[in-house]
């Protein structure tokens, strides 16, 4: 599949999509003097659209009022996949990122941490995948290892006994040897923990690969992405106190 990366960075997820056979074309990013809202993408030319935009105003970590960048971005990915009308896509972001609706796409929402995907940190990411086919994703988790580091994020340089820079690589899923020799060591260590895990990249890339018909499979209600079978609605206790959850607290945003 020919897949176009949106807000790149050093583009930890296209690597993983490229590590599961994807062809990889990168797109514009201020790391490298780029600019999303003077692009404009080939139509009918991609299979999928990845990319994960900017996600501090959406985060409960913030620490100052909403700058409305996330927003403006947001509304970025979603012109250029209208304009691209690629077969799918796939946002990654925080938890609290509005719901996107490009036209003519069915939208499936759902949470990954770093130790379903076999690594030692529990990091949560959150995506969105949208089909203009009608197809959604079985993501049969792994059992989650136990979590033996720290998550890695993009505040990792400034921290006290920070980790070594071959560590930091190795906790993403990165070669310990990695280099960027382009950056300073706080643009490198910002670079790597804004990225996405490859584990978890390439298991989501693996899950596109594998799409099913929503007609041919029942998936949990909380969106999750696990099968259910019989009166089955959630899969997991986990997903009905998500469901009960999103029942008590109010909806998040919708962004079409």
């Amino acid at each position: 599949m020919l897949v176009l990366s949106l807000f790149p960075g050093i583009d930890l997820l296209g690597r993983a999509f490229e590590a599961e056979g994807y062809c990889v074309v990168r797109g514009p990013d201020p790391l490298f003097g780029g600019d999303i809202r003077e692009f404009t993408p080939v139509p009918d030319r991609f299979d999928g659209i990845i990319g994960g935009s900017p996600c501090q105003d959406f985060s409960r970590l913030r620490r100052c009022p909403p700058t409305g960048l996330g927003l403006e971005l947001l509304g970025e990915f979603v012109r250029c996949v209208e304009e691209a009308r690629p077969r799918w896509f796939l946002l990654e972001n925080v938890p609290g990122v509005p719901d996107i609706r490009p036209y003519g796409y069915q939208v499936q929402r759902f949470d990954l941490r770093a130790n379903e995907c076999g690594l030692g940190q529990q990091r949560l990411r959150h995506f969105q995948f949208g089909s203009n086919e009608g197809l959604a994703l079985m993501l049969i988790r792994n059992e989650r290892r136990p979590v033996t580091e720290e998550c890695a994020t993009a505040s990792e340089f400034s921290r006290v006994g920070r980790r070594s820079w071959a560590e930091f690589c190795a906790a993403q899923g990165m070669p310990p040897d990695f280099e960027l020799p382009a950056l300073t060591q706080a643009e490198r260590y910002r670079a790597v923990g804004n990225g996405v895990p490859i584990p978890m990249g390439r298991f989501v890339a693996r899950a596109i690969l594998n799409a099913v018909p929503t007609e041919l499979v029942r998936l949990c209600i909380c969106g999750c992405g696990r099968p259910v079978v019989g009166k089955q609605q959630a899969a997991t206790p986990a997903c009905r106190k998500r469901m009960e959850r999103r029942r008590n607290t109010p909806p998040v945003t919708e962004l079409e």
